[in-house]
């Protein structure tokens, strides 16, 4: 009970007596600590001031922080103007300090003792008398918390896996990415969801050729798209960030942002892109094509000009911390790639592998595109069989350079995945031009193209669907893999073992019908070359009727690989692309703590993922 005449306005009943047992309200929102009143008023022998118990700068154990001189003239606040402060790692604090700065120090370390943390630690001087207020876990940065963890661990306060649950592993990306200057003054004209991390400044492109045409004259770009498509990758390789104004942080540009190691913002659903009048507008702002923004990936931030940067800087301490990582984990970590760029990066991170090859990434550079959009809108099997003729080469040459990067480790591919209207053009010109080159007339491949389109296309026709009404597609793509690895493992000497992924698997005889076109077509190869390697053969399981099929597609499936971004589509009956518009209101209104498509929902999906992983082990 604090006696509230005394107290004042902040007097609060916080807490009953029963008996012998103090009764917490429930709502207490605030603990209270009552100490006696300390004269700190008293002249140069008097003052207040903080203590670290670390530098903050190198994470060593010493005596940092400061005081501030002096007592309270008539209005004057204590350490107010005029009064002096000295940092106590000086030897003006030592010899001006008027209480005994060893007690202080010998205080501090004791309390970090205490809290197995770096602490910082309040106090007063009153007629040369050292009174402790309060303590608190020191403030730092994720660089300075990585710096702090390290070296505790140096000085056997805490061990390398406490070390390791102290850092924050969304905040550990910035210290990978390049950030914004703090302090410098910002314009901000929008905001969306931090999808990919980093900070990247560029001027205003609206279309992917022209990202590549500008950053071919030196010029860095800010790719800026209502949604990217499959069709944009190149686009977004060569720009220094992405920006969508649809879209969630697992959407088309978050997912290939992420993957290419690109800053990305998605849903800033408040812009709006002018394709006619090259703008974007946010507001009363209007940014035209070729003015310079900058995204900020970590928070979201939309900005008008070229902010300052800093650029990244990976200490000793931040390898030392993977080091403890790497020591504790039990899990493999394999990266998502498709390109050599990607793949090298990947190894020299340490991945353990390729987990995900999207093969229709392939699809869009150069002349393949066109190739792809010649198998697509060819009017029979033959004339399919001819367009892929000329993809193969180009196909198995990606897949002999990354069996080589990755020499010997596991690489894990996808056949083809997204539905076949994604490679074709959209806007009036480019169906045209297409149009042109493929001696068609425009409205016949308008209309082919709008046959091709579907009202639900993440339900549509895609995945496994492709490969069994087209499964020529299926039987290239193995012959690219299992001639590739062949190719890779003569050069190495080392045999190559890659993993041949089915999506959206729903159906044992789906599994069946797609494994058998692989396994034929893997015989006819050890035919030609007179050499047989070993693949696996695996099912992505990314719907609900697969989860529950699991253990049936397991006696037949070599290996299973759970695609949460579309299981928790089809668990949840949410389409991740359009789930950024009220998403917010479902965490504001306390309905979900966190975006399931950013974590992983342990309640609905992961007892899915539980489930599929028990059935298929049973058989």
């Amino acid at each position: 009970l604090l006696d509230t005449e005394q107290s004042g306005a902040a007097g609060m009943l916080l807490a009953g007596v029963e008996g012998d047992k103090v009764r917490l309200s429930a709502n207490a929102g605030i603990a209270v600590t009552v100490h006696a009143m300390i004269f700190n008023e008293r002249g140069e022998k008097s003052g207040t001031g903080h203590a670290l118990s670390r530098d903050m700068a190198t994470g060593k154990s010493r005596l940092t922080g400061e005081f501030r001189i002096g007592g309270r003239e008539d209005a004057g606040e204590i350490g107010g103007e005029g009064a002096e402060t000295v940092q106590l790692d000086t030897e003006r604090a030592r010899e001006t300090f008027p209480a005994d700065m060893e007690a202080l120090a010998d205080f501090v370390r004791r309390i970090e003792r205490h809290m197995a943390d770096a602490c910082e630690v309040d106090f007063m001087v009153g007629d040369g008398d050292l009174y402790l207020l309060q303590s608190r876990p020191a403030r730092r940065t994720i660089a300075e918390g990585v710096r702090i963890a390290v070296e505790m661990v140096r000085d056997d306060l805490i061990d390398e896996p406490e070390a390791i649950l102290r850092i924050d592993p969304m905040a550990l990306d910035e210290l990978l990415h390049p950030t914004i200057e703090h302090g410098d003054a910002v314009e901000v004209v929008g905001r969306g969801m931090p999808a990919s991390p980093g900070a990247a400044t560029g001027i205003v492109v609206l279309n992917s050729e022209e990202a590549v045409r500008l950053t071919g004259e030196g010029r860095n770009v800010i790719l800026v798209r209502n949604e990217t498509l499959p069709e944009d990758v190149h686009g977004m390789h060569v720009a220094e960030g992405v920006l969508t104004i649809r879209g969630g942080t697992t959407s088309h540009a978050a997912v290939v942002a992420r993957g290419i190691g690109k800053p990305c913002v998605t849903g800033a659903g408040a812009l709006r892109i002018d394709l006619a009048a090259q703008t974007l507008t946010a507001g009363n702002v209007v940014i035209r094509a070729g003015e310079a923004i900058t995204i900020d990936g970590a928070t979201g931030d939309v900005i008008r000009g070229a902010a300052r940067l800093r650029r990244p800087t990976l200490t000793g301490d931040f390898a030392t911390l993977m080091e403890f990582t790497d020591r504790a984990r039990r899990l493999g970590v394999r990266t998502n790639a498709e390109t050599p760029i990607e793949a090298r990066a990947a190894r020299a991170f340490g991945a353990e592998g390729i987990g995900l090859c999207r093969t229709e990434h392939m699809f869009f550079e150069g002349e393949r595109v066109d190739v792809m959009r010649d198998m697509i809108l060819a009017g029979d099997e033959a004339g399919r069989r001819s367009a892929l003729e000329k993809l193969l080469p180009m196909q198995r040459s990606d897949f002999v350079e990354l069996f080589e990067i990755m020499a010997g480790l596991p690489v894990t591919i996808r056949l083809l995945g997204p539905p076949l209207h994604e490679f074709l053009p959209k806007g009036e010109a480019e169906i045209t031009e297409l149009a042109e080159s493929l001696g068609l007339e425009a409205a016949a491949l308008r209309q082919r193209i709008e046959q091709l389109q579907e009202f639900n296309p993440m339900l549509g026709h895609r995945g496994c669907r492709l490969a069994i009404s087209y499964p020529e597609i299926a039987e290239m793509q193995t012959r690219a893999i299992i001639e590739a690895a062949i190719e890779a493992g003569g050069r190495k000497g080392k045999d190559v073992v890659p993993e041949i992924m089915v999506p959206l698997v729903g159906l044992r005889r789906e599994f069946d019908f797609v494994k058998q076109r692989i396994d034929k077509v893997a015989d006819e190869v050890a035919a030609e070359k007179g050499r047989r390697v070993s693949y696996h053969v695996g099912a992505m399981i990314e719907l609900p009727r697969a989860v529950m099929r699991a253990d049936t597609i397991a006696e037949v499936s070599d290996f299973f690989s759970f695609g949460t971004n579309d299981l928790t589509q089809t668990v949840y009956g949410i389409s991740r692309d359009d789930a950024a518009n009220f998403m917010s209101t479902y965490q504001r209104a306390g309905i979900i703590e966190r975006d399931p498509f950013q974590s992983i929902d342990a309640e609905g999906v992961g007892e899915f993922i539980a489930m599929g992983v028990e059935k298929a082990r049973r058989t």
